[in-house]
């Protein structure tokens, strides 16, 4: 992770935001830098679109998984794969297995950014990098 310390307190916020609105903050971001004719800064860019590549591969992924879990949950005895995935854990306050790994990703990504740091997500980081270079 490299930081900058030009990073402006409200690229910050943005991009932290943009991880918790699931890309929609960096949009609304990319839409008003259209109208008033700014580009938004490498950091920035990155951050966005990185949150919005993430959002739709996690939307794509529990489509494809809830496709998956249907067909699982016909099939006897293997029915409660699905079922033991989803339980919510009062340890983690209701939350299931996937819940908490998907927060801790978004948490990590959101409190990175805010930190003016380039967070890095295995795979996706890379992709991103190279498209957002100037």
């Amino acid at each position: 992770m490299r930081q900058y310390n030009t990073v402006s307190p409200i690229e910050r916020i943005i991009s932290a935001a943009t991880y918790l609105t699931a890309g929609f903050a960096g949009m609304v971001w990319l839409i008003i830098g259209a109208i008033f004719k700014k580009m938004p800064t490498e950091f920035l860019m990155y951050h966005i679109f990185q949150s919005i590549f993430l959002s739709i591969a996690y939307f794509l992924l529990v489509q494809l998984s809830n496709m998956l879990f249907v067909i699982l949950y016909k099939i006897p005895l293997i029915n409660a794969i699905p079922y033991f995935i989803n339980l919510p854990i009062q340890m983690f306050w209701g939350l299931s297995i996937i819940q908490v790994i998907t927060t801790a990703i978004v948490l990590y990504l959101a409190i990175t950014s805010f930190m003016g740091m380039y967070s890095y997500f295995p795979y996706v980081s890379e992709i991103i990098k190279s498209n957002t270079r100037r």
